[in-house]
């Protein structure tokens, strides 16, 4: 089996999707870059999480190739393809579509530096225009929204998250949608007060050894 490991990771991880209130039942979708193989695990398309087994899960190329798996790929293919084309730092990508961060992409809401774990995306999270679900369009969309961010906000659909491996990628995932709950919470409120550049390039320095293996 290729990529067994990743493959055994997309399982689990797509299962902590729910369990961290990301998504609900069979949306969003998972992906593990595998460098050495030049191969990516991918989520299947409309699968339940809790019933889906490594034999299920997707191998591609970067190119959308369909190299081994049961199932048929997540839709969404594309959007994670083009990150391992053109970002080689990213090795792995998480769709969501987490309650407040879908609220603000239906409002068309960039987040911004607002709050300090902004820094988990960069110096925010932009927003995409809308583009039709599962369209290289929407792919092209988010790696140019997103720009040299870790995280972006996909137009009246979800939330993308990138990282170097899963378990940060999901960790972004959770963090955005935390600041998204505030960001949401504070517009009632009357509006956040704004964090400074300086503010942000501290924690950014310290997110770099932050996180312990």
């Amino acid at each position: 089996m290729l990529l067994k490991e990743e493959r055994e990771q997309v399982v689990e991880y797509g299962k902590q999707l729910l369990e961290r209130n990301l998504s609900v039942g069979t949306f969003g979708n998972i992906s593990i870059y595998n460098e050495k193989e030049n191969l990516f695990a991918i989520s299947p398309s409309g699968m339940d999480y809790y019933k889906t087994t490594p034999e299920d899960v997707v191998i591609c190329t970067p190119e959308g190739e369909k190299v081994e798996g049961t199932a048929k790929p997540s839709s969404e293919l594309d959007m994670h393809r083009i990150f391992y084309q053109k970002r080689p730092e990213i090795k792995a990508v998480v769709h969501t579509h987490s309650r407040y961060a879908v609220t603000l992409a239906t409002m068309g809401k960039s987040i911004p530096p607002m709050h300090y774990l902004i820094a988990y995306s960069g110096r925010e999270v932009p927003c995409t225009p809308y583009k039709t679900i599962g369209s290289y369009e929407l792919a092209e969309a988010a790696y140019e929204t997103m720009g040299d961010n870790y995280a972006c906000l996909l137009g009246n659909h979800g939330l993308l998250a990138c990282a170097g491996n899963i378990s940060y990628a999901m960790d972004i995932a959770e963090q955005i949608e935390f600041v998204a709950n505030i960001y949401y919470n504070t517009l009632l409120a009357g509006g956040p007060k704004m964090l400074k550049d300086e503010d942000i390039d501290v924690v950014l320095e310290a997110f770099k050894t932050y996180r312990q293996r």
